[in-house]
């Protein structure tokens, strides 16, 4: 005889329940203090936060609810160390534990942090970041460089994106690890090889979001040198729109996602028509009604009196000639006669005075030595003398 014993299944939601229940019973649970280091945090616009805490050989899943997350006096961040005081349970449905934060205080900086911040400001202090070196990214490439996973969604959002604006638009992938040790080094190579072959018109270096860790390949010194020594244009889209890295500090441009860095790139050639259509149709009104005002103008100088009658203004002025003529001429000939009439006058007046004129009226002039005798005094016996008349001369001699 078979003893059997069946024994029933329980489903998982009760399992983790159970779990859930052994996990809130123990005390020292209830009241964890717990130091790590911030990873893959998540400001969710819940006012939620969500990350991990780690240190060298574990992590923990951690969650601050927004009610506890109003009360911090800053701002976590991934690469922080801090210290978490909470309770450790299980979320039911998906069968993880995680601590649920009460309160966070700072507990100084991560090693990577440091290590960025260090970075950054060493190459920032260069120049490496300065505006003027920023280069313009042209407004119609005809080839993008993608520089990312060639798995995975950012590769399949940039083609599908720019596709989508511009179809004639070649995009040209060169594939590179985004993460894990030597990535920096194939990544800074990728952007020379691009350079060197001249192989795209502006380069796109892309990945999607991540921790710190997952992210440090574009905080590495050779991937910023290799990005500034670029002679092509280059736009950064590494991560999600919060994420920095040291990439998007010294690249030409910094996109947010790597949707965006393909709408940057590329302009929507559909707007581009209809800009060109929309320049047409004004530069067309504008001939138009340039034209049309050349022609108002036309119509009113030929029906002016100058080209209706061309000569009248030269005879106009051929009669102002006449005019300024017979002024001219009068004006001489009055100052003439007024000359002839003073010239008259003034023979009249010399004539009267002449000592001619006083001959004739019966008077002489006695003459010694051709001078004229005065007074009978001047003359003595003997004198040769001539005596002038009207009507001639005589010589006479003084007895």
């Amino acid at each position: 005889m078979k003893l059997v014993m069946e024994i029933t299944p329980i489903t998982i939601t009760e399992l983790n329940r159970y779990i859930k229940d052994k996990v809130a019973s123990d005390e020292f649970l209830q009241n964890v203090y717990v130091k790590g280091e911030i990873s893959n945090f998540k400001n969710h616009y819940t006012g939620h936060m969500y990350f991990t805490l780690k240190d060298e050989n574990s992590l923990i899943k951690c969650i601050m609810f927004k009610g506890y997350a109003e009360r911090l006096k800053f701002m976590p961040k991934d690469g922080m160390k801090v210290v978490v005081f909470g309770t450790v349970s299980v979320f039911e449905r998906d069968g993880v534990y995680q601590i649920y934060c009460k309160a966070m205080k700072e507990d100084g900086i991560g090693d990577l942090y440091t290590a960025y911040n260090q970075l950054k400001e060493k190459l920032e202090k260069e120049g490496l970041f300065d505006a003027k070196y920023k280069k313009k990214i042209p407004f119609m490439p005809e080839r993008i460089g993608v520089l990312t996973s060639k798995t995975g969604s950012v590769i399949r959002d940039i083609i599908n994106v720019s596709t989508r604006r511009n179809p004639n638009v070649y995009i040209r992938l060169l594939p590179v690890p985004v993460q894990g040790e030597g990535a920096g080094e194939k990544i800074a190579d990728a952007i020379k090889l691009m350079n060197d072959k001249n192989l795209a018109d502006v380069i796109i270096i892309a990945r999607g979001g991540g921790s710190l860790e997952d992210l440090w390949p574009f905080n590495e010194e050779v991937v910023a040198r290799a990005i500034f020594a670029s002679k092509i244009p280059l736009i950064s889209a590494v991560g999600h729109e919060t994420d920095f890295t040291i990439a998007d500090f010294v690249s030409d441009l910094r996109a947010p996602t790597p949707s965006a860095a393909a709408e940057l790139a590329v302009p929507e050639i559909s707007k581009v028509e209809e800009g060109l259509r929309n320049y047409q149709n004004r530069y067309r009104l504008a001939l138009r009604k340039k034209i049309e005002l050349a022609k108002l103008r036309f119509e009113k100088c030929m029906q002016s009196r100058v080209y209706k009658e061309p000569l009248q203004e030269i005879n106009d002025k051929y009669m102002l000639v006449d005019s300024f003529i017979k002024s001219i001429s009068n004006d001489m000939n009055k100052k003439l006669m007024i000359a002839k009439t003073d010239f008259s006058n003034s023979l009249s007046r010399l004539d009267a005075l002449s000592p001619l004129k006083t001959l004739s009226r019966g008077y002489s002039i006695t003459m010694k030595d051709n001078k004229a005798v005065k007074k009978a005094k001047d003359l003595k016996t003997g004198d040769k003398l001539n005596i002038r008349f009207s009507d001639g001369e005589k010589t006479a001699t003084v007895n």
